[in-house]
């Protein structure tokens, strides 16, 4: 949104029953006008929250709309967002664009709440391409999710890619590690192999934990430190416990957004294990791309999310997605190459400047949006 405002776009922004914790129907945040959906009452009925979820979202950016008199209505993913958007946007006689970011269908998936091929994922799956086909344009993230979105019968030409970036300006390279913190966490005079994001099933934290025992017979200095939290932290710490690494995994909790920095500055190497799924290969994470404008060294499995993003030995390592073995020797030979560490973190860097920062990535909006609402 800072980038569009950059363009001399004014933007309008409204969140979805689904925002945890509002309470005002229009809230700043940041210098930043947020219009809310307030929560709506839920039931136990299938299907029911998630209907009564779209009309009051309906509702409301009806209400929204008709106040600012947009342009443009820009809907993001998941389809509970598209559907309204949609019917809205026909209502006014203005253009709706629909961005993915992920299928929704997908992410129930790995959440536990669905099954792949279940009457659930074929119902929401078909909600989405409805809504797809029906958008006057289509954005989405990452050449993984065009490709899915287009053997749906979107044409081509009616998918563009918002690259995943970051802001740059909000990321310096390198930096001195906090000493005081780093003997707090027990981690003085180790290697560090770190992670820093949610803790779901899909990131593969288990492979982590699972290879830790091959990377300390070849690196005993070598520590854990798992910054964050989420559905997997109980079994990742009763895993650690089981493989007697207790002592050797620090688990930090949540940790206020401002302060994330002073934990990236203990690492040695990043890990993004994830696992192999629809999900991991279709969807390209934010997290490596952060770690890359740090200038970070970072080790990661071929999923397809991560093999657009990293260039094997050039601004990352890969390994083999799911081999507990491929990632012990990946962080034990790239932590053995000093000289190689620092190329590929000049790399890393080099890249989200180049490739992968928000300016080059929101460009991509123009040409549509103007052919859109000159219409």
């Amino acid at each position: 949104m800072r980038e569009q405002r950059r363009l001399g776009w004014e933007t309008c922004h409204l969140t979805s029953p689904k925002q945890a914790g509002a309470s005002l129907a229009e809230e700043v945040v940041d210098g930043w006008l947020f219009y809310r959906t307030l929560a709506t009452p839920t039931t136990s009925v299938p299907g029911v929250n998630e209907w009564l979820m779209m009309r009051q979202l309906e509702r409301r950016l009806l209400e929204v709309a008709q106040r600012t008199q947009p342009q443009l209505l820009h809907a993001h993913s998941p389809v509970l967002n598209a559907l309204p958007a949609l019917r809205v946007g026909r209502k006014l006689g203005i253009p709706v664009v629909y961005e993915v970011r992920a299928f929704w269908e997908d992410a129930a998936v790995d959440h536990g709440s669905t099954t792949e091929g279940s009457l659930r994922y074929r119902l929401t799956r078909a909600m989405e391409t409805w809504a797809l086909r029906r958008a006057d344009h289509v954005f989405t993230i990452c050449e993984g999710l065009r490709i899915d979105i287009v053997g749906r019968g979107i044409p081509a030409g009616d998918v563009t890619v918002i690259p995943n970036a970051v802001d740059i300006d909000l990321f310096e390279p390198g930096g001195v590690p906090d000493h005081v913190l780093k003997t707090d966490l027990g981690l003085q005079g180790a290697s560090v192999i770190g992670f820093i994001g949610s803790f779901y099933a899909y990131e593969g934290l288990d492979l982590l934990l699972a290879a830790f025992p091959a990377i300390l017979a070849k690196r005993p200095d070598a520590r854990i430190l798992l910054v964050g939290g989420g559905p997997q932290e109980a079994a990742l710490k009763a895993q650690a416990a089981r493989l007697g690494l207790a002592d050797k995994v620090v688990f930090t909790g949540r940790v206020p957004h401002g302060e994330v920095r002073r934990y990236y500055d203990l690492v040695d190497v990043l890990a993004y294990p994830r696992h192999s799924m629809r999900l991991t290969e279709l969807v390209t994470p934010l997290k490596p791309l952060e770690a890359m404008a740090q200038g970070r060294l970072l080790v990661a499995s071929d999923v397809g999310g991560h093999k657009e993003l990293i260039r094997d030995g050039v601004n990352g390592i890969l390994f083999e997605s799911g081999s507990a073995g491929a990632l012990a020797n990946a962080i034990v030979d790239v932590l053995a190459s000093p000289e190689r560490e620092l190329t590929i973190k000049r790399a890393a860097r080099s890249f989200v400047e180049t490739e992968r920062n928000w300016q080059a990535s929101v460009a991509n909006y123009v040409d549509v949006y103007k052919a859109l609402i000159s219409k």
